[in-house]
């Protein structure tokens, strides 16, 4: 799940860059969205794996 943040992260750095603010704006958006999915999924495996002893 990392790896398409990190994907969309770059492709909203180049179209920035290249100067197409919409397209960067939607990727950084679904960038953002992907990473707090990831993060909520990451904070519930680590409460459930921690009560598994």
């Amino acid at each position: 799940m990392l790896r398409w943040t990190i994907t969309f992260v770059i492709i909203a750095l180049i179209a920035a860059v290249l100067g197409f603010g919409g397209i960067a704006g939607a990727a950084a958006g679904i960038a953002k969205i992907i990473f707090f999915v990831f993060l909520v999924l990451f904070v519930l495996s680590l409460i459930k794996g921690g009560f598994k002893k």
